[in-house]
C-alpha cells in the first residue's frame, strides 16, 4: 500500500513508477533517491537510462497494458517522463494504483487541437489556430491567414517533426502533396465534430523575435511556483540553448511567469507543465506549446536553483511542500547531441570549473540526439555564451 500519512503525502520509501525510460526519468530517480524514494520504470529498450538509476524496469513497450499493470502492481505512485506515452494506458494505471498527473491532462497535450483548445478557452493567449480534417480545410486556413501559416501534425512530432511552414504559394502546394494521404484517410474517418479527430492544426504565422518558457508546479494543496522564465534558442527546431536570465524585458518574463501560473491552475496541473512561448517585438507573449513534465529548457535549475525541476516535479506528485525557486547564478545550458559528444570528450578535461557536464547514459551518439547537455554557471550570460561559441564544439 502506498505510504501515506494524514494529508495523504507519499513519503519516502515509497516506491515510484516511471512511464518512460528516458533522460528526463534517469535525472527525476537520481533526485528522487536524494530524497529516499525507490524507482521501477517502463520501457521498451533494455539498460535505457531510467532503468541504469532505477530498482527496476518492466521491458515493455508503451501500449502494453499488462505490462502497465505489473508496473502499478511494483509501485505506490506512477508518474510520466514525456507526453507521448498512451493515455488509455495510463487511464488504466488510475483504476489500480495513483497517478497524480492523471490521464485527462495527458489526452489533452498529447494534440495539438485539444491542447489549443483548452487553453483558448481559458482565455489564454495563443496563436490563431483552425483544425484541420480535409484537404478543403487547408485551402479555408491558407485564405484565412493570407497565405502565411504553420501546419503541424496534431500527435508526435518533436524538434521541428511533423511540421510544415507555409509563406508562399508554391510552398502551400508542395505541402499538400506531402499532406494528402493522411487527410484523405482522415476525412473519412472524422466526425468533424471532435477536436480529436483533426489529423492536422494550422496556426497563422507569428513573425515573433524570440521564445521563451516557464516551467511550473503545482501540487494536491494547490500550491503553485513557476521557475524563472528561460530564453531559448534553437538550431534546426532543437534546442540549443537556454538563457537565464532571459534577455527580454524583466516585465514581459514576469508576465510569461504569470501566464504559466494560469496554465497551471486552468488545467489542474499535478506535477510539472512546461509552458514555451513565442515573444514579439512589441512583448507580446503566444503560448506555442506544453510539456506535463519536466522539459529540457528547465535543466538549468539542476545547478542554479535552490529546488532542480525533478526535486520540484516529485516534491508536486508527492504532495509535498513546493521547494524555493530562486535562481542562485546566471546560466546558460547548452545541449550536447550525437554530432557534438567527440568534440565535448576531446575538451572535457580542459572546461573551466564553472562547466557542469550532464550525461545521460544513451548507448548510441546519433545525429540530433540528445545526449546530454552542459550547463554554465556565470555572472555574465554574455561571456558563457561567446565561451561555448569559442569551443567550436556546435559549429
Amino acid at each position: 500500500m502506498p505510504v501515506r500519512n494524514r494529508r495523504d503525502v507519499v513519503l519516502p520509501p515509497a516506491t515510484i513508477g516511471i512511464l518512460g525510460g528516458g533522460q528526463l526519468g534517469r535525472m527525476i530517480a537520481i533526485d528522487g533517491r536524494k530524497m529516499g524514494y525507490r524507482f521501477e520504470v517502463l520501457d521498451p529498450t533494455p539498460d535505457c537510462p531510467t532503468a541504469q538509476v532505477a530498482d527496476g524496469q518492466v521491458q515493455a513497450e508503451y501500449r502494453d497494458l499488462a505490462a502497465a499493470k505489473q508496473l502499478a502492481e511494483r509501485c505506490d505512485i506512477v508518474t510520466y517522463e514525456f507526453e507521448n506515452v498512451d493515455a488509455d494506458v495510463a487511464a488504466v494505471l488510475e483504476q489500480s494504483t495513483a497517478v497524480p498527473q492523471g490521464s485527462s491532462l495527458l489526452a489533452t497535450t498529447q494534440h495539438r487541437v485539444r491542447e489549443k483548445t483548452a487553453l483558448h478557452q481559458a482565455g489564454l493567449p495563443v496563436t490563431p489556430f483552425v483544425p484541420i480534417y480535409a484537404l478543403a480545410d487547408l485551402d479555408s486556413a491558407y485564405r484565412q491567414f493570407s497565405g502565411e501559416m504553420v501546419v503541424k501534425t496534431s500527435r508526435g512530432g518533436y524538434d521541428g517533426k511533423g511540421q510544415w511552414m507555409v509563406r508562399s504559394a508554391a510552398q502551400f502546394n508542395e505541402g499538400v502533396a506531402a499532406w494528402s494521404d493522411i487527410l484523405l484517410a482522415n476525412a473519412a474517418a472524422s466526425t468533424r465534430g471532435d477536436a480529436g479527430d483533426a489529423a492536422l492544426i494550422a496556426e497563422q504565422y507569428i513573425p515573433f523575435i524570440g521564445e521563451c518558457s516557464v516551467v511550473v508546479a503545482r501540487n494536491r494543496r494547490g500550491e503553485v511556483a513557476a521557475f524563472p522564465a528561460s530564453e531559448n534558442v534553437h538550431v534546426h527546431h532543437i534546442l540549443h540553448l537556454s538563457i537565464v536570465p532571459a534577455r527580454f524585458d524583466a516585465s514581459v518574463m514576469r508576465e510569461a511567469e504569470r501566464l504559466a501560473r494560469q496554465v497551471a491552475e486552468a488545467l489542474d496541473v499535478i506535477g510539472l507543465v512546461a509552458v514555451e512561448f513565442f515573444v514579439t517585438a512589441g512583448g507580446e507573449l503566444f503560448i506555442n506549446e506544453l510539456a506535463p513534465r519536466p522539459h529540457n529548457s528547465g535543466h538549468y535549475t539542476m545547478d542554479a536553483c535552490a529546488t532542480s525541476q525533478f526535486e520540484q516535479h516529485l516534491r508536486a506528485i508527492c504532495n509535498l511542500p513546493l521547494g524555493d525557486v530562486s535562481l542562485l547564478t546566471p546560466a546558460v545550458m547548452v545541449n550536447v547531441l550525437g554530432q557534438h559528444v567527440e568534440g565535448v570528450f576531446d575538451a572535457m578535461a580542459d572546461f573551466p570549473s564553472n562547466v557542469k557536464v550532464h550525461w545521460y547514459g544513451k548507448a548510441e551518439a546519433k545525429r540530433d540526439r540528445k545526449m546530454g547537455h552542459l550547463t554554465i554557471l556565470t555572472e555574465d550570460v554574455e561571456k558563457a555564451i561567446a565561451w561555448i561559441e569559442s569551443t567550436g564544439i556546435w559549429g
